[in-house]
């Protein structure tokens, strides 16, 4: 049998009064015996006095026992009031929790006044609704992997059916497509083994003294080829007087980092657009601004930009909008260096986006990662 919280509250509250009450009764009535005795004696037994001192010592012992008593009875009353008033609202908490453990994320506790339970229960109403996300990404992701596997399959089962039947003639262009698919479904499952090395606990960085601005200069000279032929302008402006901008991190890591995003900003910067690389050092961390002059980035999607296979635009796919997993990929690895990333969209940047990178230039002492330096 389930002991009930506040019947279990009510029973410590009444047995401290009853416990109190219950010495504080013993005592007078001790003290009361004692004196009245200790008073008899030194009358010497007058005429009368015995019988009047005896029916005092029974009036007070009588008056003290039954305001014992209905003490007693008004402390189990307030403790039964009382722990009910403070076990209700985690009582609730509870069915809460255990309706979320059977899916039902839609539940939500009432929380009243700002005291440490109103706290708890305004902590799981978050939890509750931080579950519902992502069990939304969840699904999103599950149903996104099926549409990015289901496309190439099919593609390449209609090809193998149609030289199969003899419909079309086994020449190198149509080879080549297929190999073009079988090409596409090896990247997506590759890069969720990325993913998937990234965040497992052996994965480590090989982390070394480094000049940021050669990095993204390097970075900048991968991507430029797909910038020209796209015919938008990609500016990272860095003298060779400047000094050098020192930090510990993974070479290749970082250069993933920023052809990814680079990447991202061009496949959403329309032709003649421009993109803006900069690079600032703030004292114990650098700051590293990627800056385009595409159509922006919903407010709706911004928080979710970073989750694997999501998408903002459900209708494209891995022909005209990627894999979704590039920037996943960015969040990731900024982690793994102890850095945070994110984006901005908006007014401020005349309506496209920004995206921060910021590192630290040594490595985190409380780093929960151990990370092998060269």
């Amino acid at each position: 049998m389930k002991q009930r919280l506040d019947l279990r509250l009510a029973a410590i509250i009444i047995s401290i009064t009853a416990g109190i009450l219950i010495v504080f009764t013993v005592t007078n009535i001790v003290t009361n015996h004692y004196h009245i005795a200790m008073y008899q004696q030194q009358s010497n037994g007058h005429h009368g006095m015995d019988e009047l001192n005896e029916h005092l010592e029974q009036a007070q012992m009588q008056s003290i026992i039954l305001t014992c008593l209905l003490s007693i009875a008004v402390a189990s009353i307030i403790g039964i009031y009382v722990a009910r008033r403070i076990s209700a609202p985690l009582i609730q908490m509870k069915q809460a929790a255990e309706m979320m453990t059977q899916g039902k994320l839609d539940i939500r506790v009432d929380t009243r006044g700002d005291d440490e339970i109103a706290g708890l229960g305004s902590s799981l109403n978050e939890l509750a609704v931080q579950l519902q996300k992502q069990e939304q990404l969840r699904r999103n992701m599950t149903q996104d992997i099926a549409h990015e596997l289901r496309t190439p399959l099919t593609t390449l089962k209609s090809h193998t059916r149609a030289l199969e039947d003899g419909i079309w003639e086994p020449t190198a262009d149509r080879f080549r497509t297929c190999l073009e698919e079988i090409d596409r479904l090896i990247d997506l499952v590759t890069e969720l083994e990325d993913l998937h090395d990234m965040e497992s606990p052996e994965f480590q960085l090989s982390r070394s003294e480094q000049d940021l601005a050669k990095i993204i200069e390097r970075a900048v000279t991968v991507v430029r080829a797909a910038y020209n032929e796209k015919q938008v302008d990609l500016r990272y402006v860095h003298q060779p007087g400047d000094l050098p901008i020192i930090a510990k991190v993974d070479t290749d890591r970082m250069l993933q980092i920023l052809i990814n995003v680079l990447s991202n900003a061009l496949y959403h910067t329309p032709a003649s657009g421009r993109v803006l690389t900069d690079l600032v050092d703030e004292g114990n961390t650098v700051q590293i601004r990627i800056e385009d002059s595409g159509q922006g980035i919903p407010a709706s999607d911004l928080p979710y930009i970073f989750e694997r296979l999501y998408r903002g635009d459900k209708s494209r796919n891995r022909l005209n909008g990627g894999s979704g997993m590039g920037l996943a990929i960015v969040k990731q690895l900024v982690a793994a260096h102890g850095g945070d990333v994110w984006a901005e969209s908006g007014k401020e940047q005349a309506g496209g986006s920004c995206f921060y990178i910021r590192i630290p230039k040594e490595i985190p002492v409380d780093s929960s990662r151990q990370q092998q330096e060269v």
